[in-house]
């Protein structure tokens, strides 16, 4: 077989490969979808009273959050590409690293202004709720969108997937929750996160693996 037979022979049976979308165009689409969702989440559990006072006072908080997510977002959808470096990994960490500092310095502010009594816990698992209920959909939203690219990264991808969907979450609970304290907040919240993160990254790459074709 000379060369021209063989490529057409190799050729003869290929399928069109649709180009996957830019990440920044994905990532924008996904977050418009996430803001509606969030916000039929907050009309449905209730806004309450004061909500534009609320998010003013929380703005640093509800800024860093979102900025976490959306990062983490811009970079699943990165690294669901083979040829994008890893270290895109690491894109959502100084955001993540800023929200956590804002929660903390609330921490200390409290202290300072009610003594150690600021920091005592209750519970509060409609915050657990809000956050779960919302971010595994959203997160399997992220792992949809990039299913025909995520097959060498799966499990990097769904981290970041559980973690953008859940910090936008978190950042929408602002506007429907009644937690003062910063130290409610760090706890409820970032263990609402860390759960759909985990959730994401143990169970994400199965559905990665199951949605991509072979």
């Amino acid at each position: 077989m000379n060369t021209d037979d063989l490529i057409a022979a190799l050729a003869a049976d290929l399928r069109p490969v649709r180009r996957a979308p830019a990440p920044g165009l994905v990532t924008a689409s996904w977050a418009m979808a996430a803001a509606v969702a969030i916000g039929l989440g907050a009309l449905y559990f209730g806004p309450g009273d004061g909500i534009v006072a609320r998010i003013a006072g929380d703005l640093p908080q509800v800024g860093a959050a979102v900025a976490t997510g959306l990062l983490a977002a811009f970079a699943a959808f990165q690294l669901a590409l083979p040829d994008r470096d890893r270290r895109w990994g690491l894109l959502p960490l100084p955001a993540a690293g800023l929200w956590l500092a804002v929660l903390g310095w609330g921490c200390v502010q409290d202290v300072l202004a009610g003594g150690p009594a600021a920091l005592a816990l209750t519970t509060s698992y409609r915050c657990l709720g809000f956050i779960a209920g919302l971010g595994l959909p959203l997160a399997a939203g992220v792992l949809w969108l990039s299913r025909h690219a995520a097959g060498l990264r799966p499990g990097p991808v769904a981290a970041l997937a559980g973690l953008a969907a859940a910090s936008l979450a978190s950042a929408g609970l602002s506007c429907v929750h009644d937690l003062h304290a910063a130290a409610m907040v760090l706890v409820w919240h970032g263990m609402a996160v860390l759960l759909v993160t985990a959730i994401a990254a143990l169970l994400g790459p199965r559905i990665l693996r199951g949605a991509i074709p072979a």
